[in-house]
């Protein structure tokens, strides 16, 4: 069983603070910037960062759909931490700055693949799919995030 790795980042013109805590908003905010993959959402704990339970089911393809069950915890600053419970899976937000009144947002998603033939694809086509999820969740983060920054 190898590792898959799929990563994916945005510069987003708004403070990074602002972007953080929009994507540790679990109650309002992230609802919002979730793209058609996600479904059934639901807060099950806390709702703004670390102690969060969420969960969703994500559409990767047509057929492969996987239900989660995160875990969420901020171990330094900047740094969101997503674990599902139901897999080795791993998503880690890292927010920076990127100039004045500027962020840079990198998610990277991890887990354990498959082995044999299932596995070479899942590591070939898999990280692309996810990162092309990520891409369209971090540009609705940014018009969200910049139309709050516009506003202050």
């Amino acid at each position: 069983m190898a590792q898959v790795e799929a990563t994916t980042e945005r510069i987003i013109a708004a403070d990074p603070e602002t972007v953080f805590d929009a994507l540790a908003d679990y109650q309002e905010i992230r609802p919002k910037v979730l793209p058609a993959h996600f479904s059934e959402y639901e807060v099950r704990e806390g709702g703004d960062g670390e102690g969060t339970l969420v969960h969703w089911k994500l559409r990767a393809t047509k057929k492969r759909v996987r239900d989660c069950l995160l875990e969420v915890t901020e171990p330094t600053d900047g740094q969101l931490v997503e674990k599902d419970r139901n897999s080795s899976m791993v998503t880690t937000w890292v927010v920076t700055p990127a100039g004045e009144g500027r962020s840079k947002a990198v998610v990277t998603t991890v887990w354990d693949g498959a082995g044999g033939i299932g596995g070479f694809f899942e590591r070939t086509f898999a990280p692309k799919g996810l990162a092309r999820i990520y891409d369209e969740l971090l540009e609705k983060l940014a018009a969200e995030t910049e139309k709050a920054s516009e506003a202050s």
